[in-house]
């Protein structure tokens, strides 16, 4: 038995994505990166349940009017991480021992400056940000406290980020997935504690979060330690060199701008959901809803979109093009498949779903009617995932930039405003996000037609291979 969970161990900690069935090793790869999101998701959704069942619609009302403010300040973060992972996954593919441990080195060097920076300056804005955007005075105060405490927290997150990154972009899956289910266990039991046991409220479920975060982070640091087969660690290779430092924000800006400008642009509606919210009481705690039932339903996509990156970071390393189109294909077929079995199982239980978090039965109707609106929308972002997935791994991360500037800019925010004014309703606001899913769509696949990201690798390769 210990045998077999060692082998089983194993086969989930050493993904090598350039050999063998593309499918397989996709799918070997996307699974455990799925549980571990159903993990994190698990956290953060205890969070809004006990929040909701014990203190109120109000408190789930101020947790979600922060996001975006968050979001906004953790995408840098997220960029430098999928900066790093792509790096890492090409010089692991091209079994370059010495330029994978100076990307590891000048990975976490570069977020430990950056996570000070945030911590120490971030929390003086969040208020005036929030009063920008209308947020209510009644769960202004609220929402402040739950900002300012992930932010003093943010190197946790941060450090959570870039490492997982790393040791995915090296086939390790197993031992993310093995600590987010320890942490989001312990998590739950810090929200009953913190939450009805203290009466923290949104400030118990924000240290709860910090503390979850933290410590994963420290295990991630703990696993690269031991692999030492693999790569070098050491203040050698941590210390500021510009060389690498350059090319992990050569791909880690633009990715994280990318997510800025959606992060930006859920700024710019969030005034838009709150007016909806005196206008229709209960839409800022419908929204916090339907996002969290979205989690679960968008955690696939998400998931195989990852999946491919490193697919094709490895096979670009490697120098096997057509093997990283081939792997694309198998991709999208299990991403969309996998999709549409989620969507139905949400149109038929998203009632239930939407219970867990409230009991306010207009919350819940409401709820139900605007996941019906982006229903569709789920399939064709499982798609898009995948095809973006391929040109992040290669190295392009322009493309997926100009992609969320031109979407966000011609798309996302006209349809928002537009739809509100002429119908007046909720629904507008589902309505302008499906209309941007779709028109991101579009613009990924001319972008994968175009074929740039054919030349952005970081290992040269003497080989050529025809465009498809």
């Amino acid at each position: 038995m210990n045998a077999r969970l060692q082998r089983f161990k194993s086969s989930l900690s050493n993904i090598d994505m350039t050999e063998g069935t593309p499918w397989k090793k996709l799918l070997l790869f996307t699974v455990p990166l799925l549980i571990g999101n159903v993990f994190q998701q698990l956290y953060s959704t205890a969070d809004m349940i006990i929040l909701g069942q014990f203190v109120g619609d109000n408190a789930i009302a101020a947790v979600g009017s922060s996001m975006p403010i968050f979001f906004l300040i953790m995408v840098l973060m997220m960029g430098i991480a999928m900066g790093a992972g792509v790096m890492v996954s090409q010089y692991f593919g091209a079994k370059k021992r010495e330029e994978l441990s100076y990307t590891v080195g000048a990975s976490i060097t570069v977020t430990t400056i950056l996570g000070l920076a945030i911590m120490i300056f971030a929390p003086f804005g969040t208020r005036p940000l929030l009063i920008a955007m209308n947020t209510p005075t009644a769960i202004l105060d609220d929402s402040v406290l739950y900002m300012n405490v992930l932010l003093w927290g943010i190197l946790g997150m941060a450090y959570f980020n870039i490492l997982s990154g790393i040791l995915r972009g090296l086939g390790d899956t197993f031992s993310p997935l093995l600590y987010l289910a320890i942490v989001s266990i312990l998590n739950v039991f810090l929200n009953l504690l913190l939450i009805p046991g203290l009466g923290l409220g949104v400030w118990g479920a924000a240290i709860g979060t910090v503390f979850a975060q933290g410590l994963t982070s420290l295990l991630c640091l703990r696993r690269l330690l031991k692999m030492r087969d693999v790569f070098d660690m050491g203040w050698k290779y941590m210390r500021p060199n510009k060389l690498y430092i350059t090319k992990v924000l050569k791909i880690g800006v633009p990715s994280g701008a990318s997510q800025a400008i959606f992060a930006v642009a859920m700024m710019i509606i969030q005034p838009l959901a709150n007016e909806m919210d005196n206008a229709f009481p209960g839409f800022l705690a419908t929204n916090m809803v339907v996002m969290r039932i979205d989690g679960f339903v968008m955690m696939p996509n998400f998931s195989f979109g990852n999946a491919m990156t490193v697919f094709a970071g490895q096979n670009m390393g490697a120098g096997k093009i057509d093997r990283m189109r081939k792997g694309m294909i198998q991709c999208i077929a299990m991403a969309v498949g996998t999709s549409i079995i989620l969507v139905a199982i949400m149109l038929i239980f998203g009632r239930y779903l939407a219970g867990f978090f409230t009991d306010t039965q207009a919350v819940i109707d409401m709820s139900i009617r605007m996941l019906r609106i982006l229903a569709i929308g789920y399939v064709i972002f499982a798609a898009n995932m995948v095809v973006w997935g391929i040109i992040r791994g290669a190295g392009d991360a322009w493309t997926p930039l100009w992609g969320s500037l031109i979407n966000t800019v011609a798309v996302r925010l006209p349809t928002a405003y537009l739809f509100v004014h002429f119908m007046g309703v909720p629904d507008a606001l589902f309505y302008s996000l499906l209309a941007g899913w779709i028109s991101n769509a579009v613009i990924g696949v001319i972008a994968y037609r175009l074929g740039k990201w054919r030349k952005m690798g970081f290992v040269k390769h003497n080989t050529t291979t025809a465009p498809p």
